[in-house]
């Protein structure tokens, strides 16, 4: 468990006298760190932290998640490392409840797309070319998902490729709570495959387009919501959503799903949580 889930079930379990938050984040973050200066940064990072009568609570404790506002994002690259890669696109919803309240969208500058990627995703280097840059559009994305809960259909690429690309532009890492859509599909909906494409046309999405940005996330947030349908009572707030979409139940597997051609190769994702 990492320091910032470690903060957060810390804060599910309860609320904190800011002088005790301020000691765990201490403990947390070294001794000889200044807790102000470390709450504030982990606010602009877009950790839901928020204070009332000198008590800090974890908002995503305490939001139902009909009333939060979650961001379902993807990404496409130009490559799979982003050490060596870059975001050449990137789309996102925002939502709460079933109501669509926001949307983002864009290409981004890129001196290279590789032929294998451009027949994948249809993004042509020159489609590229007077697009804003990566810093540009990143910034604008943050500004735009602000605290909400960072959704993705295999929420640790998108996730880490954009936290890593913002930590080598010399900008702060991402700190949102996320959510991964795969697991929570997989928890509420019977299907033999979990891969984008595959419940798209399975569940009769019929997104027209794949393979990109804006389309992607479209058909994502639509899986959710069929799986918020189907969520057990117990599940109150956001945090027991994210709980509950990492639990080891799963739905039962169905066997005779009939497949297209397009779909027959996809083989199914892993479970965000069994990735490295």
């Amino acid at each position: 468990m990492n320091k910032l889930e470690k903060l957060a079930f810390k804060l599910t379990k309860k609320s904190m006298q800011k002088e005790q938050f301020f000691g765990l984040l201490q403990n947390l973050f070294g001794m000889f760190e200044d807790p102000q200066i470390i709450y504030e940064t982990l606010k602009a990072r877009g950790f839901p932290l928020d204070e009332k009568e000198n008590t800090i609570f974890l908002k995503t404790a305490i939001t139902p998640y009909q009333e939060q506002e979650f961001v379902v994002v993807d990404i496409e690259t130009n490559g799979s490392k982003p050490e060596f890669s870059q975001v050449i696109e990137i789309g996102a919803i925002k939502f709460k409840g079933n109501t669509i309240i926001d949307r983002f969208e864009s290409f981004i500058y890129a001196e290279d797309v590789p032929e294998y990627i451009s027949k994948l995703t249809g993004i042509l280097q020159e489609d590229l070319e007077n697009a804003p840059s990566q810093k540009e559009v990143l910034l604008s994305f943050k500004e735009f998902l602000q605290d909400a809960v960072f959704v993705a259909h295999n929420v640790r690429f998108d996730y880490n490729f954009i936290s890593s690309k913002l930590e080598q532009l010399g900008l702060e890492k991402l700190a949102n709570r996320k959510l991964c859509s795969i697991d929570l599909a997989r928890k509420t909906i019977e299907s033999e495959r979990y891969g984008l494409e595959f419940l798209n046309e399975t569940l009769g999405i019929n997104t027209a387009v794949s393979h990109r940005a804006y389309a992607d996330a479209l058909t994502a947030y639509k899986i959710l919501q069929m799986s918020f349908e189907k969520l057990p009572n117990e599940v109150k707030s956001t945090e027991d959503l994210i709980k509950f979409s990492k639990s080891a139940k799963r739905k039962k597997v169905k066997k005779t799903t009939k497949l297209s051609e397009s779909t027959l190769p996809q083989a199914d994702p892993p479970s965000c949580s069994q990735q490295s």
